[in-house]
């Protein structure tokens, strides 16, 4: 059997070729805890980036959300567009008459009689309009009279005509207003006027009817002469001692609208802000 071998117990060369003075003087790192700091020295705490990322995927989200919202709205009125080919609907004064204008210099009586023409050209709306406020004025911005139209339907390929009359019972007026409205009354191209009709509107679009929107319809151009007084003579009654009779009668004159143009503008409040 053979022999066991044992390691010898004898250090290695190399260990004992150490040199015990080097090993001593050799320096040893320092403690991280027994680093110098200086007094109220606080480590900075560690960013949390977090809400930061989260604000700013909220923020991408939110922008995202409205881009398609707007991409859809552009895409159903594009839609809606080529279906129905929107128009608006078209508004003219057909006549006007002045039946009274009694002016002082502070005071004014009038009456004016007029038509409207509303004519729809599209062939798949309705409009549906409320009771219309009317406003006469002269160029100058000096009112004549107000009025009023009822609320009327305006069905497709449709020609609507209303008829109202717009007055003015001792209307009190400025030096100013006075002063421009009789200048204006010796023209003798006519006085010049001013319509405008104030609604709401709402549209009907196949089976959805849209919300009410405020509309005005201005109409400008319109040249209107004043009525005149005539002495007319008309034969008296048999039992009368005179054979005539006269009397004195106001004629209007009927107004030139063939140069007067009306302009439909859609009235939509955004704050305080009116378009």
């Amino acid at each position: 059997m053979a022999d066991k071998v044992y390691p010898s117990a004898k250090p290695p060369a190399a260990a004992a070729n150490i040199n015990p003075t080097a090993t001593a003087n050799r320096p040893f790192p320092t403690a991280k805890s027994k680093l110098y700091r200086p007094p109220g020295y606080r480590p900075a705490p560690h960013r949390r980036r977090s809400h930061r990322s989260l604000c700013c995927a909220c923020c991408l989200w939110i922008t995202l959300v409205i881009f398609i919202i707007i991409l859809l709205a552009a895409i159903s009125g594009a839609a809606i567009y080529v279906v129905y080919r929107p128009q608006r609907p078209s508004f003219s004064i057909s006549s006007l008459q002045i039946s009274q204008f009694n002016l002082t210099s502070t005071t004014l009586t009038s009456n004016v009689n007029f038509n409207l023409t509303a004519k729809n050209p599209n062939k798949k709306l309705i409009f549906f309009y409320d009771p219309i406020t009317v406003s006469l004025s002269t160029n100058d911005g000096v009112s004549i009279g107000d009025g009023a139209l009822p609320a009327f339907q305006l069905g497709t390929k449709n020609t609507t005509v209303l008829t109202s009359t717009v007055a003015a019972v001792g209307e009190s007026l400025d030096t100013t207003s006075g002063g421009k409205l009789q200048a204006d009354a010796k023209s003798k191209s006519g006085l010049g006027l001013t319509v405008e009709f104030d609604s709401k509107i709402s549209v009907k679009i196949g089976g959805v009817k849209t919300k009410k929107v405020k509309v005005r319809v201005t109409c400008e151009g319109i040249k209107a002469g004043l009525p005149t007084v005539e002495v007319v003579a008309s034969p008296a009654p048999a039992p009368s001692p005179v054979a005539t009779i006269t009397r004195t009668v106001t004629v209007a004159s009927p107004a030139t609208v063939s140069g007067g143009k009306c302009k439909v503008d859609m009235r939509v409040k955004i704050w305080k802000w009116t378009w």
